[in-house]
């Protein structure tokens, strides 16, 4: 049985396959388990795989470009499915298992919510398969065990969940969306650890995602591979090729309101308007090696920056420095999640114990930075620049190694994956990438900026309480 088969076998996965609406997959999937076609269904692969022959054997990886709402996911799923049951049984990986050894495939999400929405496309399958349903040892709340000694995963993106681990396939959901504020390249550190644990059985890596920008794995494969005959395929399609139910008028409005980011999300191309702002190289080039935060010094004027948060994902940021010569010292930068007053009130310890008693930041929360602030004798001055113009205000610190950054990992990853967009009318923004964060570096960046200005006496007995 191959994998169409098993997508077509209602014993197996029901109806879930059923109908036009999967014909592209179906193309794909011939192609990438060299499942004969005919003429029609080889038309379809060729138009999604760049013009390439199809493979004349079972590809080493494989990385799906598609629009939004092509059922990806779902696809994925079931896929995992067929690696563990069928194919498994079909290859005979079990002989290759060392005893009380079992073999993994490993579905990778960008975050909880996306992994919990995978697995629930493959417990759905699960249950409403008789044959699929009794070959289930067990079960919990992110994996479920087969009696044939291979197990489906669910885990969020992460190079550590798979190391170690005997690999029948890994499947990274959404590749070009992986982000972590502890690790430079989370999508390529995934991949490079994924394919030791892939050699064993000799183990697939799929790749499926809508398309980001320019950079990262999923974009590599498809500058290297897309195209062209080779043991990788990529394929790259709309929407409406992969799933032609969604509305045609969805898309379309789209694509009036704004043209480059629904080429990418509907069309399924890489966004030409994203470049990003600074490279890692530089960033790297401007920290020190030691120590994470300087201590006061009586020989110094210090300034500080305030990045204010309420909660949530973001962290309330603040960053400290001081000028040698024409250089901004970054003495030290921190962000913390929680009470936004007792973070004010430790920061308001932290400068002065820096002899700081004037924070700069953004108008974030109306008055009340400076209200809380001002409880604690800081005065608290709102930066009239947005955001992006303070990026653009430090950039030449930064070209120039006017600026001495702190060994912190976070600070350097959230510069390096920092994206300048490019809007209709030529103007420009710059922010994190989806799901990123920037509190750190824009904490720094506000330093970067205020630190150039003549520092003024502010005193804790001057301030009106």
């Amino acid at each position: 049985m191959n994998v169409i088969e098993f997508l077509n076998t209602p014993a197996l996965l029901g109806d879930a396959f059923a109908g036009e609406s999967h014909e592209a997959f179906r193309s794909v999937l011939c192609g990438a388990f060299a499942v004969p076609m005919d003429n029609d269904r080889l038309a379809l692969f060729s138009e999604l795989a760049g013009g390439r022959e199809p493979p004349s054997n079972r590809v080493r990886e494989l990385f799906v470009i598609a629009g939004r709402r092509s059922e990806k996911t779902k696809t994925a799923a079931a896929v995992a499915l067929f690696l563990a049951t069928v194919y498994a049984e079909l290859e005979g990986l079990v002989t290759k298992l060392s005893r009380g050894e079992r073999a993994v495939v490993a579905v990778l999400a960008v975050d909880r919510a996306q992994a919990k929405l995978a697995f629930g496309y493959i417990q759905g399958m699960v249950e409403q398969s008789p044959v699929l349903s009794q070959m289930v040892k067990k079960q919990d709340a992110a994996a479920i065990h087969f009696n044939n000694r291979i197990s489906v995963e669910i885990h969020t993106n992460s190079f550590r969940a798979i190391r170690g681990r005997t690999l029948l396939a890994v499947l990274m959901d959404e590749c070009a969306f992986y982000r972590s504020e502890s690790v430079a390249n989370p999508d390529i550190e995934t991949y490079r650890a994924a394919l030791p644990g892939l050699a064993t059985l000799n183990g697939m890596l799929i790749g499926v995602s809508s398309p980001y920008a320019k950079r990262g794995l999923l974009y590599q494969k498809y500058r290297d591979h897309y195209g062209q005959d080779s043991d990788v395929l990529v394929v790259q399609g709309s929407t409406q090729l992969f799933n032609p139910t969604i509305d045609h008028a969805v898309i379309e409005a789209a694509l009036k309101e704004d043209p480059e980011a629904a080429q990418s999300e509907w069309l399924g191309e890489f966004r030409s308007d994203l470049e990003a702002f600074i490279s890692r190289e530089v960033i790297e080039a401007l920290v020190r090696a030691s120590p994470v935060e300087i201590p006061y010094s009586n020989k110094h004027h210090y300034f500080a920056f305030t990045d204010p948060a309420g909660g949530g994902q973001d962290e309330f940021t603040i960053a400290i420095g001081h000028m040698e010569g024409d250089v901004v010292v970054v003495d030290l930068v921190r962000g913390q999640k929680g009470t936004p007053s007792v973070i004010v009130g430790e920061y308001s310890q932290l400068l002065k114990d820096y002899r700081v008693f004037e924070v700069y930041g953004d108008r974030y929360g109306g008055s009340w930075p400076s209200d809380e602030y001002k409880k604690h004798g800081i005065r608290y001055v709102t930066s009239e620049k947005p955001k992006s113009d303070l990026y653009v205000d430090v950039l030449p610190l930064i070209n120039s190694g006017r600026i001495e950054l702190p060994p912190v990992q976070k600070l350097i990853n959230q510069f390096s994956n920092l994206e300048r967009r490019t809007s209709r009318n030529g103007k420009y923004s710059i922010d994190h990438g989806p799901g990123g964060h920037d509190d750190l570096s824009n904490a720094v960046a506000g330093l970067g900026t205020f630190c150039k200005r003549p520092p003024r006496t502010v005193t804790f007995t001057s301030l009106k309480l």
